[in-house]
């Protein structure tokens, strides 16, 4: 924490907390609004000594007299110091606390946001690497890591990530997305990270808040963003502030356990019931989450507050928003309209887990929405092409199955204000691993890939696609499993060539090389998509714009292919020659193709 309190003697008023920990000067926003928390804390008196250009408007008592809310504003003409703030109880004893505004970070390099131009890495940081095995377990923490337990923790740290950073970048990696890296003090099955206990603790056991600001920094150096995955829907059964909460309606409370019914259908769909709306929204996402109720402005102030700590004070380049429709809309689009106010240049993706297009689209900028209801999302997970994807690869192409699924999730773009931005995906931590789903078949893996570092949107792999790992979804652990060689004593190291089988390293040789070409590729981060309706097992589409373009072929037929290319004149016409990304192969006559058997060709055009 980075507030400090006076020495205390016995009598005077006692203050645990205080969040945020530290501000700045120079927020376009200038409002902040203090928690603090202590035994009878709301009982004292507060006096902020004078300090040019920061006034204490109001201070809030709520009904637990264990809290107190201090409201600031913090003019433009104010200078980074320390504000001291003294607790006077009604026996004239007192406390002071001494709290830091910082300067602003200016730099514009700093946070960058990320976009298509980026290829982003998704990593469960308990099961990618454990770099430093004396922090799997932490004194006075309810859960001790035991590798062999499925829903246990295994002692993957930000260490190991550290140490790997230069393995994730020869993938052409540009961008990291970590599940949760806050302390997640459950008792058992927290390794997942979403059961947050403390918003402004990095999880000691991954290596607390400065080793995360070592890795944020160390990405940076290479080249590579930190996406920070983040909640506002729910907490975990043991934060602190469970047991004596500022205000009833701080969470949302029942008579009884009562679960969300998950239906994200139901806030966009005009025939809903209020019922099922509201079960949907204010429902336990299960029974160790309790559901937060962003319609209490104090915490609604507290939780935004918190997202632009991590910004500033981190340097993180974007966030991922977990289960975005869950909380109160409305909170939602004042949250993300908040963040984009402070930071224009950063980006957010929500994730949107709906199978149409449809109703994705309500949930991002732009839309038009006929109830009124107006996002400033940048960003979604874009579902419904993932969930086209495996199918795509592993039926015949008909009408509306095989590769016309593809097409025809493509075709559904015009819901979108700018498709480019939203986010694509194979697999993630939720879902069967796109190796298992294409039955571990390596050319129909590669096609996988082919299509979404080619495609239009901002790419994402999951840690171990490149390894074609295995998983069933239907059990989360089965998809969260260790990346082999992260664990000093593994049988294998996969992070090197001799610990991989040689189709692993076809594999991962093949996305690497992608990868890494596609960084540089404007037309394929910005050009326009230009798809033909598939036909006898054979998607072609071109990313171009004026002075280039990129051909794409997937074959997904059990015989070898000569492809007429007459169809594709109007884009194919303008270049006489083409070269293979993968290989090399100069192709002098554009007229035909030869294309093996269930293969993917990506061909740049001259």
């Amino acid at each position: 924490m980075q507030f400090s309190l006076a020495s205390l003697i016995y009598g005077q008023p006692a203050i645990d907390r205080i969040e945020p920990p530290n501000w700045w000067v120079g927020m376009k926003n200038r409002s902040l609004e203090i928690l603090v928390h202590g035994k009878n804390i709301g009982e004292t008196q507060v006096a902020m000594k004078p300090y040019e250009g920061v006034g204490l408007i109001e201070t809030v008592r709520p009904q637990n007299s264990n809290y107190v809310f201090l409201q600031l504003d913090i003019q433009p003409n104010a200078r980074p110091g320390n504000l001291s703030f003294t607790f006077t109880g009604s026996n004239g004893t007192s406390a002071t606390v001494s709290y830091a505004l910082k300067a602003k970070q200016q730099a514009a390099s700093r946070i960058q946001g990320f976009g298509p131009q980026d290829l982003i890495y998704l990593i469960m940081p308990d099961r990618f690497a454990n770099g430093n095995p004396a922090m799997d377990n932490i004194e006075g923490m309810r859960e001790k890591a035991d590798r062999t337990a499925p829903f246990g923790r295994h002692g993957g740290d930000i260490d190991g990530i550290l140490q790997k950073l230069d393995y994730i970048r020869s993938l052409g990696v540009t961008a990291l997305w970590l599940n949760p890296v806050l302390e997640n003090d459950m008792p058992t099955s927290s390794y997942h990270g979403y059961a947050i206990t403390d918003f402004y603790q990095v999880d000691k056991r991954f290596g607390g808040n400065e080793k995360y600001r070592e890795l944020i920094e160390a990405s940076h150096k290479r080249g590579m963003k930190i996406i920070k995955d983040m909640v506002m829907n729910h907490c975990g059964l043991y934060h602190w502030w469970m047991d004596d909460l500022p205000y009833p309606d701080w969470i949302n409370q029942f008579g009884e356990f009562t679960r969300s019914n998950y239906r994200l259908a139901t806030i966009s769909d005009p025939h809903a019931s209020e019922y099922d709306r509201n079960l949907m929204n204010t429902g336990w996402f299960d029974t160790t989450m309790p559901d937060l109720n962003q319609r209490n402005p104090k915490l609604a102030k507290y939780l935004i507050q918190n997202t632009l700590w991590w910004i500033e004070e981190f340097g993180i380049d974007g966030i991922r928003m977990d289960t975005y429709p869950y909380p109160n809309p409305d909170f939602m689009a004042q949250w993300s309209a908040a963040v984009l106010t402070e930071y224009p240049q950063f980006n957010i993706v929500g994730e949107v887990w709906i199978h149409s297009a449809a109703m994705e689209s309500y949930w991002v900028k732009g839309t038009q929405n006929r109830d009124g209801y107006r996002s400033p999302l940048p960003s979604i997970t874009d579902f419904p092409l993932f969930e086209a994807i495996a199918p795509a690869l592993n039926e015949p192409t008909g009408w509306g199955s095989g590769l016309s699924r593809l097409y025809h999730v493509l075709a559904e773009d015009f819901l979108y204000e700018n498709p480019n931005e939203n986010v694509i995906f194979l697999d993630n931590h939720d879902v069967t691993r796109f190796a298992t789903a294409v039955g571990q078949d390596l050319n129909k893996i590669k096609m996988g890939i082919t299509f979404l570092l080619t495609t239009r949107g901002v790419p994402q792999i999951y840690y171990g696609t490149e390894l074609m790992m295995p998983g069933d979804g239907g059990f989360h652990p089965d998809v969260r499993k260790d990346f082999p060689g992260g664990w000093p004593g593994d049988a294998t190291d996969a992070f090197t060539p001799k610990g991989r089988t040689a189709a692993q390293n076809e594999l991962w040789n093949y996305l690497a090389a992608l990868g890494n070409w596609r960084k540089n590729k404007s037309v394929i981060h910005t050009g326009k998509l230009t798809h033909f309706i598939p036909s006898d097992n054979c998607y072609v589409y071109f990313r171009h714009n004026e002075k280039e373009a990129v051909m794409v072929v997937l074959h997904n037929g059990d015989e070898p292919k000569l492809l007429d290319t007459k169809p594709f004149t109007e884009i194919l016409g303008r270049f006489k020659q083409g070269k293979e990304v993968i290989g090399g192969k100069i192709i002098n006559d554009l007229s035909k193709l030869e294309l093996p058997a269930h293969s993917a060709v990506v061909i740049e055009l001259k």
